[in-house]
């Protein structure tokens, strides 16, 4: 029945969403990318609207255990534009020139944030059908906040260790051909769709893993961390001559990071995925380890 029900959460979102609504931002050109600048503003409004939707739908079709599974409706939703959309080296290829491709960039360094609001959408969705369900009682599932700095800084050290486990796994999983280079070490190619689903969900489901383990904090922080590791990864590994290297010696195919090749869509929607899955993995090896006989 849990089968069951996961399954029949992400074909809601996959039927609302990925099928449903992906007229909102299908891109024009026959290999474009899904990006924000696809969406027209009232796009953006029934996006939003929908995941809101299909959230509090799906925590009422998957209950009594909606508040745990309907949060992969709206990603799995986003999933299927993740996986029909275009690859970042073709929108390189259709920007080749440095500021081309500084521009581009700089338009995507910062949308993985709207991705990550419709799904953050979608989990209001979920608790609204909690409160409509449960009823708004004083103190029910509820926790005195800690005192002091340490809850903060908890919080902290899982979202910045989120973040680098996610940009170092991706480098590895999420590759295609990678090949030596002498000023920037090595170039990796532009990884096929199902590595980047691989690679993504892996890697986010290792960060969940390991700070829900070592931690004990949710999986909330692996998957805002998605939210960052595009900016981190543009800042980091697609400076000035950086780029100005690539341009002069390398095909429009090849990144000094292979996390710059995951578009922010593909990021946000695989890996909320796979943070949720990592995030379960982490209880369940918790749990057979304390009663290992």
């Amino acid at each position: 029945m849990m089968k069951l029900r996961i399954a029949a959460a992400a074909a809601v979102g996959v039927a609302v969403i990925g099928i449903g609504a992906w007229p909102l931002a299908a891109p024009a050109e026959p290999f474009g990318a899904v990006k924000l600048g696809n969406l027209e503003p009232s796009g953006a409004v029934i996006l939003a609207a929908l995941a809101f939707v299909v959230g509090l739908v799906c925590y009422f079709l998957c209950w009594p255990h909606g508040r745990e599974i309907a949060i992969l409706a709206v990603p799995s939703g986003l999933a299927v534009w993740a996986a029909r959309t275009g690859n970042m080296a073709s929108q390189i290829q259709m920007s080749p020139a440095i500021g081309q491709r500084q521009a581009l960039l700089s338009e995507l360094k910062w949308e993985p944030l709207f991705w990550l609001a419709v799904v953050g959408i979608g989990f209001a969705g979920v608790l609204c059908g909690q409160k409509i369900r449960c009823g708004v009682k004083q103190g029910q599932g509820t926790e005195k906040p800690k005192s002091g700095l340490a809850p903060y800084l908890n919080v902290a050290v899982a979202l910045i260790a989120s973040v680098l486990i996610a940009v170092l796994a991706l480098g590895r999983l999420a590759q295609d051909i990678t090949m030596t280079n002498g000023s920037l070490g090595s170039v990796m190619g532009q990884p096929a769709t199902g590595q980047i689903v691989f690679g993504t969900i892996v890697a986010f489901g290792l960060a969940a893993f390991i700070v829900k383990h070592f931690l004990n904090a949710g999986y909330i922080w692996p998957i805002i961390s998605a939210g960052l590791v595009t900016p981190f990864a543009i800042t980091a590994y697609a400076k000035y001559n950086t780029l100005r290297h690539l341009c002069e010696y390398w095909p429009a195919v090849f990144f000094s990071n292979a996390a710059i090749s995951v578009l922010p869509v593909q990021i946000v929607a695989f890996g909320t995925i796979g943070a949720v899955a990592g995030y379960w993995m982490a209880i369940r090896y918790d749990f057979w380890r304390k009663h290992e006989v």
